[in-house]
């Protein structure tokens, strides 16, 4: 890959409007490391469980995605086929890298270089773009809010290395709050403003390709904990119940995202009165799926390795909290589609609360065999609903 700098006068980075918008092979590339990083999450939760496990295990999925979500909406306002683009992305390819090996102790000794390695991204990427960009008052201005929440939430992502236990949880999450709230905000810095709505723009076909392609990727983190948990400590007739239900919940995950929003993202942006609300949305949204996805995996290692026997609390709080997390998500996605949720997503949120208390007295298996019928009952409602009517065009709120 030839990386060349840009020459006097060149013009700044930004896409071309009449350009294509497909997703180039470096950005699938740059995605590689986040298989790896929601692995390490997934597992990192289960060791020695409980509900402060837990919690570390969800800041750092939430901070590992913001790296990812950024680094994409970057790449759907500038040009990644541009060199200085693909030097970014590759750097931040890097750094994330970097990150993913320390999420095992994160809140141990590795602290620092996962709370380093996320700032520097983040404010490296800023003091890259301001240069580039400096013909363009506006894009440089944009860029200079991000920097400035950014180095404003570098402070306690810092100070929070430098403490344990649940000082650093707490130092974590302000950090984490002052990144999404900046996001959500857009931005806004005194003599500065917020970032303009003209500069707020998205790109129906890159956009909702690229969250696309990271709910597969969490999809994979699934399949990869059925593939390499399987235990061989239990009969082989367990460990086929314990395979194929994980396998089916999976599967299940995939249809329910996939029915119309998942399918439909792409016109839904383009049909939206406010593309730009999509940006303040999708990833909050997707996050939340993710999160239900990887804590689902989660909850795959338990039952896999262990079959028999009464559910904790914790375990059931991850079997049944995954595919919670992941309905709450997506009734959150099919309003930004539809304008509407489908009484089968707070449904099967009912259904996995009745179902709690009875699951504490069963072995794993049941609990997470209760989950597999709870989905399947909401993908049966979806399939229910859309039998034999015409495509329903999507509808996005004004």
């Amino acid at each position: 890959m030839h990386f060349a700098a840009p020459g006097p006068g060149s013009r700044p980075p930004v896409r071309d409007p009449e350009a294509p918008r497909r997703v180039t092979l470096l950005e699938l590339f740059f995605d590689l490391v986040y298989v790896v990083a929601l692995a390490l999450i997934s597992r990192s939760m289960v060791v020695g469980l409980d509900w402060q496990r837990a919690a570390e295990a969800l800041i750092l999925l939430a901070a590992v995605w913001w790296t990812w979500a950024i680094t994409t909406l970057v790449t759907d306002m500038y040009d990644p086929e541009r060199n200085e683009i693909k030097l970014l992305i590759t750097a931040v390819m890097f750094g994330a890298l970097l990150m993913t090996t320390a999420i095992p102790e994160a809140f141990g000794a590795r602290g620092l270089v996962f709370a380093a390695t996320y700032v520097a991204i983040h404010l490296g990427r800023g003091l890259f773009l301001m240069p580039i960009v400096r013909h363009e008052t506006q894009t440089q201005r944009r860029a200079a809010r991000i920097f400035v929440w950014f180095a404003v939430s570098a402070i306690p992502w810092i100070v929070g290395a430098y403490v344990s236990d649940n000082a650093r949880i707490l130092c974590w999450t302000l950090a984490l709050a002052i990144d999404y709230s900046g996001f959500r905000l857009a931005y806004p810095v005194p003599g500065l403003g917020v970032v303009p709505e003209k500069q707020r723009n998205v790109t129906a076909e890159h956009l909702s390709e690229r969250y696309q392609q990271f709910f597969i990727i969490a999809l994979g983190d699934a399949i990869l904990t059925i593939g390499t948990m399987f235990s061989l400590a239990h009969s082989e007739a367990e460990n086929i119940v314990a395979f194929a239900v994980a396998f089916l919940t999976t599967l299940l995950l995939w249809r329910i995202y996939v029915h119309k929003s998942g399918e439909l993202l792409p016109l839904a942006i383009q049909a939206a009165k406010e593309p730009s609300k999509f940006l303040f949305t999708a990833p909050y949204t997707h996050l939340l799926m993710v999160a239900g996805v990887v804590t689902t995996a989660s909850g795959f290692h338990l039952v896999l390795h262990e079959p028999k026997g009464w559910t904790p609390p914790a375990w059931l709080a991850v079997i049944l909290g995954g595919p919670a997390l992941f309905l709450a998500g997506r009734a959150a996605f099919e309003y930004e589609v539809f304008s509407r949720v489908s009484l089968s997503r707070p449904g099967g949120l009912l259904a996995l609360l009745t179902i709690a208390p009875a699951a504490l007295y069963l072995p794993p298996v049941f609990s997470s065999l209760g989950a597999m019928l709870v989905l399947a009952g909401v993908a049966y409602a979806d399939f229910r609903r859309s039998r034999g009517k015409p495509p329903e065009a999507p509808a996005p709120p004004h």
